[in-house]
Parts: C-alpha cells; structure tokens; sequence
C-alpha cells in the first residue's frame, strides 16, 4: 500500500463506489432479462455488445461528468474524452460480456481512475455473486467492506493462476504459456472476465493472472485492487495515446512475479514493483 496527499482521490473513490453500484444494479437488470437483448459482434463472434454495455456506460459517463467536468473519461463502447484537472476515469461497463450474454455469473463493472497516468482508484463489482472490490491509493483494498491483504503463502504450485486469451494473440502463444505453467506444477482457470480475475489476484483467491494482450478498461482498476492489496504488476502504458491501445496484462500476490513472468515468457526485468 503506498501513501498519497493528492487532494481529489478520496471523492473520487467514494464517487466510484456510488456509480459502481448503480451501474451494477442496471447490468444486472439487463443480465435478468439478457434473452431479450439483442447481441452484436465486433471484431468477431466472441466479441460481442449489447444495449447493455452502452446504457451502463451512458450511465456511468453521465455521473462523473456532473460530479468532475473537467475530468477525461476513458470507455470500451464510447472512447476517450479529454479532460483538464489531471485524472481520466477508465470504464468498463460490462468486462464479460461474452459470459453475461451467456447466463454466466463471471462479469462485472470495472472503474478506475487515473491520476498523471496511474491508476489511483479501482472499483470492481460483479453484481450477480453480491461482491464489490475497492481501493484507492494510500487506502488499502477491500472486498464488501473487509480489507484484503496478500501474503506470499501461496504461489503457481499450490495455489491457481488465471490465463487469458483472446484472437489478438495466436494460439500458439496461449500454447505455450500453458505448457510452461503446467510444467512447473501449476493450475489455471479462465472465466471470460479478466477485471474480475484480477479482482481475484488482489483478494487471493489466485495467485496471479496473466493475458498478452489487453485493454486499459479491462486492466486499470484492478492494477489499483492488487496494488493496494500488497502484489505486484507488469506496468501498463498510459501516457497519451497508449492508454487507448492494448498491451500485457500481469499481476501477482507477493512471492509469485518471477514464476509468473517466466511462464508468460517475458523479461524478469520488464516486472517492477508495484508500490
């Protein structure tokens, strides 16, 4: 956990909290009522949207501008708008949607903030198991209200790590980053939602996650929640335009980062740190 004295954090993580919920609430009244929603595909038939994920977004988009005007907003369905006062909200609306329109419980809303480009509030709510994730720089993380620290008990062995894969990586890649988990004794899951995943790394529940390629909307928020928590991240570039194109994705509690970066076949040296 680090320390801050940046005035606007701690209004902004309650203001995260409130939406998170209400935008909770609406995803999971559409997702009560998803066989009357129609699905469309974006880049291809697993990547789908919904009247869903654009309505919580409205929503979402509609309470930060009134609370902070001045402040970006970053969103998966409706972009980037730039703002003046240093921090840009990065949402996900509905991370799973693939599950959501599924029937799948594995979804949720993911908010984080940025601050001069880091990550210095994350809220993560997954409605449907009742269960809202939350941290702010300097704050500590909590799940439903409990605080969640990580302890280097538990590593790629005798814990479960989440993979995630989608088409902007071939299958090959994916291959083999299984290949070298499950040869050195590991266990792996894959839900359909890495926010909630990464959720998961900060409440212990995995011991790491790990995707080589993803967004700042499916990333931010829970990069806050491990964090906080007491892990370690791979550093996701979010100075200018990058913050809008995709990059790995990987997080771990304490003990498990060099496991975790030779199975995802990256440079120990690419790993720092994250407090």
């Amino acid at each position: 956990m680090t320390t801050t004295t940046i005035s606007g954090i701690a209004a902004r993580h309650t203001l995260a909290e409130s939406i998170g919920q209400s935008a909770g609430a609406l995803a999971l009244d559409y997702f009560e009522r998803r066989d009357t929603l129609t699905i469309e595909t974006k880049r291809d038939p697993q990547d789908v949207v919904s009247i869903a994920d654009r309505d919580v977004e409205t929503l979402i988009r509609a309470r930060i501008s009134e609370a902070f005007p001045e402040d970006g907003i970053l969103g998966e369905e409706y972009g980037l708008e730039a703002g003046s006062s240093g921090f840009t909200w990065v949402i996900d609306p509905i991370d799973g949607t693939s599950p959501f329109v599924n029937g799948m419980p594995s979804w949720c809303v993911s908010i984080a903030v940025l601050y001069e480009e880091r990550p210095v509030v994350g809220v993560i709510v997954a409605p449907v198991m009742r269960e809202v994730y939350s941290a702010a720089e300097g704050r500590g993380a909590t799940l439903n209200g409990r605080r969640m620290v990580l302890d280097g008990a538990k590593t790629i062995r005798n814990g479960v790590t989440g993979i995630g894969a989608n088409n902007y990586v071939s299958p090959a890649t994916v291959a083999g980053i299984i290949e070298r988990l499950l040869e050195q004794n590991g266990t792996f899951i894959r839900n359909g939602s890495g926010a909630l995943m990464l959720a998961y790394v900060a409440a212990g529940r995995l011991v790491g996650y790990y995707e080589p390629y993803m967004h700042a909307w499916d990333c931010l928020a829970g990069y806050c929640l491990v964090r906080e928590a007491g892990g370690d991240f791979l550093p996701f570039p979010t100075a200018g335009e990058r913050l809008t194109k995709g990059a790995p994705v990987l997080a771990a509690g304490p003990g498990t980062m060099d496991d975790l970066t030779f199975i995802a076949g990256l440079p120990r040296e690419s790993a720092s740190r994250a407090s």
